[in-house]
């Protein structure tokens, strides 16, 4: 019997998620609101996702943003990872126990009230970083087709929708009065 357990428990370690994880569970928020705050900083790189957890207006936000700092620790001090090159590989929320509350209404009546939880689990990765070396940019070459001769074949503005300023007229020539 102890053999078997042993074959099993070393089976789990060789197939078990080495990725950097954090899970908080029992959160009294629904897993639904979560998942809005979780959906903008999925596949995000940690210091992206950190700042973008900061401004969002939610009030998942703070929790999502412990989970993810909590993660971010336990990939730096468990498998020496460096926090600049973690992103968001995986992030969700699970439905958790609901509260089921009665609330007293009119002519002896109750109504029932869910106060739902929610776990939330963060997973990360490192990315590799490709250092791209970068190709000498090419310079058009003009003709002097391309170049206006004179003042007067020039546009008055780049914009090519603009007004032309007051008291300008163009005259078929292509001199100005």
């Amino acid at each position: 019997m102890a053999t078997r357990q042993r074959e099993k428990a070393e089976k789990y370690q060789k197939e078990r998620d080495k990725r950097p994880t954090c899970i908080a569970r029992y959160i009294r928020i629904p897993s639904g609101k979560v998942e809005i705050v979780l959906d903008l900083i999925r596949g995000k790189m940690y210091e992206d996702a950190v700042n973008i957890l900061k401004q969002t207006n939610k009030s998942a936000s703070p929790v999502v943003l412990k989970v993810l700092n909590s993660a971010a620790a336990n990939a730096e001090n468990n498998l020496n990872m460096a926090k600049d090159g973690l992103f968001v590989a995986e992030c969700w929320s699970m439905a958790g126990p609901t509260m089921k509350r009665m609330m007293p209404r009119a002519r002896g009546r109750a109504d029932r009230i869910l106060k739902r939880t929610s776990h939330i689990r963060v997973i990360l990765e490192e990315k590799e970083i490709k250092k791209e070396v970068k190709k000498p940019a090419v310079k058009k070459q003009t003709t002097a087709k391309e170049v206006p001769a004179t003042q007067a074949e020039r546009p008055l503005t780049t914009k090519p929708n603009a007004k032309k300023p007051l008291g300008t007229k163009e005259v078929k020539d292509g001199t100005k009065s």
